[in-house]
């Protein structure tokens, strides 16, 4: 009987202390946390998140830092005692100078095997391509139809009599698809005509907003139907945009773009795991969930912005819709981060001055 007492006591022993010894709470879910810090235009849905995190056991927080110049500006600033640990939205225009800043640890995605290569070319594998866009002039078709004007074609169009006063362009001081657009110009005209080029843009009655949406929705006819300008800097994506957000069916976009050779502008957008981070396993993740065919289709109707994945289906309304030029501007991002103050300010000191 003594023996059997103190098996009973023994054995409840044990047991107690198991249930002593059981995770409580937030020690159940133990959750790593993946910060990403981003520009102010990203967006995906809080269900498609929420799948990952599932998936991995993981929390992943957003970090919005402006525009894409002052999110970099802000993870150079902090790259010894970095934010996050993945960056998510420098482009092609700003690449050259996150590189020269050193912030970034190699990664390769096994998904990368689904992108063009074309897209993929002169990272290193520093960084890994998300999406890309291109910025083009758009137009007001009701505006050239009542006109009986043609939509002018080419750069040398614009300079035309029948096109004064027609369009607005963002400063590319204070404005991504505006310092797109000048880019284009040079990549035409070549770095000792493009100002000439702006002289006589600005002889023709050239509009400058300070920004896009200024642009867009106030100077712009084909958004507001306010505004003064059918032509105006926007982006390849914004036709689409008109028809998904309008407030009656539409059966055809009202605005459409000018995808001329090389008088669009493509950016292409990047994520890159950044020197430091703690949760680089889960970073890798990350990486490879952003390339995955569910984030790519989701893109689109987020951000407006074109998947890189191939296999990814685009939606209808971009199929409908989209307009992709054949042949977008280039130049080398090497150029464009050694040239692109002095560009900016020969460009103030000729068009606002």
């Amino acid at each position: 009987m003594i023996k059997k007492a103190y098996l009973l006591i023994f054995a409840l022993i044990i047991i107690i202390s198991s249930i002593a010894c059981q995770p409580k709470g937030n020690d159940i879910q133990h959750l790593s946390e993946l910060k990403v810090i981003t520009h102010d235009s990203f967006a995906v849905s809080e269900g498609l998140i929420a799948e990952f995190e599932a998936a991995n056991n993981a929390k992943v927080s957003f970090i919005q830092s402006g525009d894409t110049g002052s999110a970099l500006n802000r993870v150079i600033l902090t790259k010894d005692f970095p934010l996050a640990d993945i960056f998510y939205g420098v482009d092609n225009t700003y690449l050259t100078r996150a590189f020269e800043a050193d912030i970034f640890d190699p990664y390769e995605s096994d998904d990368l095997k689904n992108v063009d290569k074309s897209i993929t070319s002169g990272v290193k594998n520093l960084v890994t391509p998300i999406d890309f866009g291109d910025v083009c002039i758009n137009y007001d078709k009701n505006y050239f139809e009542e006109n009986n004007l043609i939509v002018p074609s080419s750069f040398e169009d614009l300079l035309k009599p029948e096109y004064e006063n027609l369009l607005v362009v963002e400063n590319p001081s204070t404005s991504s698809p505006g310092l797109a657009f000048l880019l284009s110009t040079i990549a035409y005209f070549g770095p000792d005509g493009y100002l000439q080029y702006w002289q006589d843009l600005k002889a023709n009655g050239l509009v400058v907003a300070n920004d896009w949406e200024t642009a867009y929705y106030s100077n712009f006819s084909g958004s507001s139907g306010q505004g003064l300008q059918p032509l105006v800097v926007s982006y390849g994506s914004s036709p689409q945009a008109e028809v998904i957000f309008s407030e009656s069916v539409l059966d055809e976009a009202p605005t459409a773009s000018i995808v001329a050779d090389n008088m669009c502008f493509r950016q292409i957008e990047y994520a890159g795991i950044l020197k430091g981070t703690e949760n680089r396993d889960l970073a890798e993740k990350f990486i490879d969930f952003m390339l995955s065919t569910s984030f790519q289709e989701e893109m689109p109707l987020q951000m407006f912005v074109f998947p890189v994945n191939t296999q990814a289906q685009l939606p209808q309304e971009f199929i409908d819709y989209a307009q992709i030029p054949e042949q977008p501007a280039s130049i080398d991002p090497a150029d464009v981060s050694k040239y692109r103050d002095t560009w900016i300010q020969e460009w103030n000191n000729t068009v606002l001055k």
